[in-house]
């Protein structure tokens, strides 16, 4: 056989595909494998690495005679990473078929102008001649016990969910919980990951952002003492570990294939993935072809919220927070042309008199504004209220020694962007949206910004005011939306009167 130099790399030729070679290709899978030799001694650590999985010659950290000798056995796997049809190109690790999202360049490997993907090229390149290993699927590896270590009490609204998620992964079937923000989502999934589990399921929750898998790992290693949870993110330590439950970021989803029984998809209306057919198509290829999807989300978007009404897809609700008190309902209040008053370097007096009262009464306090390049110019204006008060944003390299000193309650007034609009709770809380009727601030935006508000048992109440110069059909909606789940939470009894 013989072998083309690439990186320090051997690849062999025959396995290179040229582009006039590829012209026919449609198939994933459509190189040969050879068949399985089971007096071969594979090694279990490369098995590890390659089960459930996509990657590139350049991610294995093994010589190539080793990889080689196990595909030339029936265990490593080999697929095409472009494949065409007729002329036109596709990536079958992100999807991608868009002629003007790829490229050719003088590759060294086939010696041919070779076509590659650019829109997932911060994974590593997948181009017309390069395979994606693999491993053939397993099925007997040994089973590890998955007991469930927590002692909590499931609300009954978290309770009735909690049925649904385990009647669908018995059954390998799609559901969406659609559950209000603070309701408790993560203890709902407990007693469904741990059926799949213990029926020997490779389990995986997934979510758009990377500081949420960081929060997730330790809560779920906790209370599955028995499994080794994988992490993994962009520059994570876990990269070459196996594990029944990995939770992750769904750009790390790119790497692997037919690999999960179970997805839970976390937060699935939030940026990248919500807009990013990318990480859509990573999903479904991490998905074995028999399989359960289990959707998370406070705010699903307009489409799938009618496709639940007309009964087009599997939902439950929770529209109810644990500690049995109503959402918060935003008020509307009109404040003039904000960003003409800002170039005169004031805010509008209804806000700052809104401001003034919660610093002075200590309560903590959330201030949303819809454009990065605001903070320069709100910032001064109410350091004449406090002198702590701070900004953040995506950008900002102190972001999170700013939402650690809010925690503490070294600050009492957070400026902030949409990047707050999830994933952070403060128990004592009020919330002010500045020119809610941007476009930033849609429908999904507005009622998570909203569930920031009350989260606490201790403090269930507080006050969320949309400040606006002109009321959008997105305001209207998230108040709507929020006033239907406290009908839906008085209706089942699942919230108190007040």
């Amino acid at each position: 056989m013989k072998f083309a130099v690439f990186h320090e790399k051997l690849v062999p030729e025959q396995l290179l595909l040229t582009p006039a070679t590829t012209q026919t290709i449609t198939s994933i899978a459509d190189i040969p494998q050879p068949p399985t030799n089971p007096s071969f001694s594979f090694n279990p650590e490369l098995q590890k690495l390659l089960l459930g999985k996509q990657l590139l010659i350049d991610e294995i950290p093994y010589a190539f005679e080793e990889i080689q000798s196990h595909y030339e056995n029936g265990y490593v796997t080999l697929h095409h990473g472009i494949t065409r049809n007729k002329n036109s190109p596709k990536c079958e690790r992100c999807g991608n078929q868009d002629p003007d999202l790829f490229a050719t360049f003088p590759c060294l490997r086939c010696r041919e102008a070779c076509t590659y993907c650019r829109k997932c090229i911060m994974m590593g390149r997948v181009s017309t001649c390069a395979p994606l290993y693999g491993w053939i699927e397993v099925s007997d590896l040994p089973q590890v016990p998955a007991s469930l270590d927590w002692t909590g009490t499931l609300s009954p609204g978290q309770q009735h969910a909690s049925n649904q998620v385990v009647e669908s992964i018995k059954a390998n079937k799609e559901l969406l919980v659609w559950a209000v923000c603070g309701a408790g989502k993560t203890e709902v999934l407990f007693e469904g990951i741990q059926y799949a589990l213990s029926h020997q399921k490779r389990v995986c929750v997934a979510t758009p952002r990377t500081d949420v898998v960081l929060e997730l790992t330790p809560r779920l290693q906790a209370v599955f003492p028995t499994i080794e949870v994988t992490s993994l993110y962009g520059g994570s330590d876990d990269r070459q570990k196996y594990s029944p439950l990995t939770i992750i970021t769904t750009h790390q989803l790119l790497r692997f294939y037919k690999a999960f029984d179970t997805i839970i998809l976390d937060e699935v209306d939030a940026f990248p993935y919500s807009v990013d057919e990318a990480l859509q198509y990573a999903v479904k290829q991490a998905r074995k072809d028999t399989s359960s999807l289990i959707y998370l989300t406070a705010t699903p978007n307009e489409q799938w919220q009618k496709e639940c009404r007309l009964g087009k897809r599997e939902f439950v609700t929770i529209p109810a927070r644990y500690h049995r008190h109503p959402l918060p309902v935003p008020d509307f209040v009109w404040c003039g042309n904000w960003n003409k008053a800002l170039t005169k370097g004031r805010l509008p007096a209804n806000v700052m008199k809104w401001l003034k009262y919660r610093i002075e009464a200590g309560k903590q306090v959330l201030l949303f504004i819809p454009k990065i390049d605001l903070i320069s110019k709100i910032l001064p204006i109410l350091h004449v209220l406090h002198p702590n008060i701070e900004a953040v944003h995506a950008e900002d390299p102190n972001r999170k020694e700013k939402v650690t000193a809010m925690r503490n309650k070294e600050i009492p007034l957070l400026i902030t962007t949409t990047i707050l609009e999830r994933g952070v709770t403060f128990p004592n809380l009020d919330v002010a949206v500045l020119g809610s009727e941007d476009r930033i601030f849609t429908e999904s935006a507005l009622v998570q910004i909203s569930g920031r508000v009350g989260r606490s048992a201790e403090f269930p109440s507080g006050d969320i005011t949309f400040f606006h110069y002109g009321l959008t059909e997105s305001m209207l909606k998230a108040r709507k939306q929020i006033q239907a789940m406290n009908k839906e939470a008085l209706q089942k009894g699942l919230i108190e009167v007040e």
